[in-house]
């Protein structure tokens, strides 16, 4: 991508009623745009690093037994009634329209009413389970509080798997595959050292749930942290388990944080109020045994900028980059060093290596403030110094090192820096 080509750009303001580091970074990098207060659309590089967050999701639940689908996002209002989950009263978050035809519908929160009538058609058997059914699907909540930039937000993605057992060790036994792939997920995209397992209510499914949260300083979260095995416990159930579930220590950390990822046992909730049933071995009736597994890709880009960058620059980490490389000319009317540049530039593409090349004519100082805030990792910079000696230079933005590098080999530098 040359950046004369990209239609999006760097802004020096951002809309005044903007609090959050992350959507003041994102919208000033030109990665998203405002739409209203806690509704956000993503930009080309935006949207770059959002498909790359969403394959790391579907490479682990692909990997973990998942098969994806895509369910509607218009929701059926006799569906919820049987699970006492259309009132208001019950669940306040709910947008919902009035059809023209009449009557009502509501636009999805979550999925486990409508994936529970669908799998009717599809579980009759102990031979059709287990099932584990995911999407990356837009939801909708009524947030009061949208206020933390993509932490937070009235309309977004959300990965929810859905998994249908026979029994509850089936059911456990997937369960603990989910955490293990949850954890991946998040050392994955970089937030693996500060992403916790976190017990939490279970409420009326289980005595407890399990809450994937990143200690970071703009959680609305606060965890109780264990320093010797990294497992946390939610503030909400810390008078009921004072001490760390797994090894009992009893001095925790107190840490802000922001919830990343969750995962429940359900239990018969849904397969009970929707009928879904399978016949077993003996030819008996039983209900189906289900787990709700989220997140919320859109939230884990708002926490990675959260935790890496500062004010006025992001560094991504590089599985989640908009691109691999940012190559900076950066005397455009030397005619040497853009050739030198512009050979980079197809040597790299070439071999598969993603390059967001600036070839703007503009001042080096723009070019090295607009890098730092679009926030590559690894900097290659092409200007009238570099082609004398027949080099390019190469910074590594996480370690502050300089290289000087032939372009013959620059590649093989590149890959094994990512």
């Amino acid at each position: 991508m040359r950046q004369t080509e990209l239609f999006s750009k760097t802004r020096k303001e951002v809309p005044k009623d903007e609090v959050s580091k992350n959507a003041k970074l994102l919208i000033k990098a030109g990665f998203i745009h405002k739409e209203m207060a806690g509704v956000y659309s993503f930009l080309p590089l935006g949207l770059r690093v959002l498909n790359k967050v969403m394959n790391v999701i579907r490479e682990e639940m692909n990997a973990s037994g998942g098969q994806e689908i895509l369910l509607s996002a218009l929701q059926n209002k006799e569906i919820w009634e049987s699970t006492g989950r259309w009132s208001d009263k019950a669940v306040d978050s709910w947008f919902k329209t009035t059809l023209g035809s009449g009557g009502e519908a509501g636009l999805g929160f979550t999925h486990e009413e409508p994936i529970t009538q669908m799998m009717r058609d599809h579980i009759r058997s102990f031979r059709d389970l287990p099932v584990y059914a995911y999407q990356i699907q837009t939801k909708f909540r009524n947030e009061t509080r949208a206020k933390s930039g993509l932490i937070r937000t009235r309309e977004f993605l959300m990965k929810d798997l859905y998994s249908f057992s026979r029994t509850a060790q089936e059911h456990d036994e997937f369960y603990k595959i989910m955490q293990t792939a949850y954890t991946n997920v998040f050392s994955r995209v970089g937030l693996g050292p500060f992403t916790h397992m976190t017990y939490a209510s279970g409420g009326s499914f289980s005595k407890y749930s399990h809450e994937f949260q990143t200690v970071c300083d703009a959680g609305e979260d606060t965890i109780h942290l264990c320093e010797k095995c990294s497992i946390a416990v939610n503030d909400e159930i810390f008078s009921d388990q004072p001490v760390c579930p797994a090894c009992g220590n009893k001095n925790l950390s107190v840490k802000k944080s922001v919830e990343v990822g969750n995962i429940f046992s359900l239990g018969t909730r849904f397969s009970e109020a929707l009928g879904l049933k399978f016949v077993d071995e003996k030819n008996e009736s039983k209900l189906v045994i289900m787990g709700s597994y989220g997140i919320g890709p859109a939230r884990l880009i708002g926490t990675i900028v959260e935790s890496f960058s500062d004010e006025k620059s992001i560094l991504w980490p590089s599985a989640v980059a908009p691109f691999s490389v940012h190559l900076l000319l950066l005397d455009p009317s030397d005619d040497m060093a853009r050739k030198q540049a512009e050979t980079v530039y197809n040597a790299l593409s070439a071999g598969n290596i993603e390059v967001l090349f600036d070839d703007r004519d503009v001042r080096a100082g723009e070019k090295f403030a607009d890098a730092d805030l679009i926030g590559v990792s690894l900097r290659v910079i092409a200007s009238s110094r570099t082609t004398k000696d027949g080099t390019v230079e190469v910074l590594d933005r996480r370690s502050g090192k300089h290289t000087m590098v032939s372009p013959d080999t620059l590649a093989s530098h590149i890959n094994a820096h990512l």
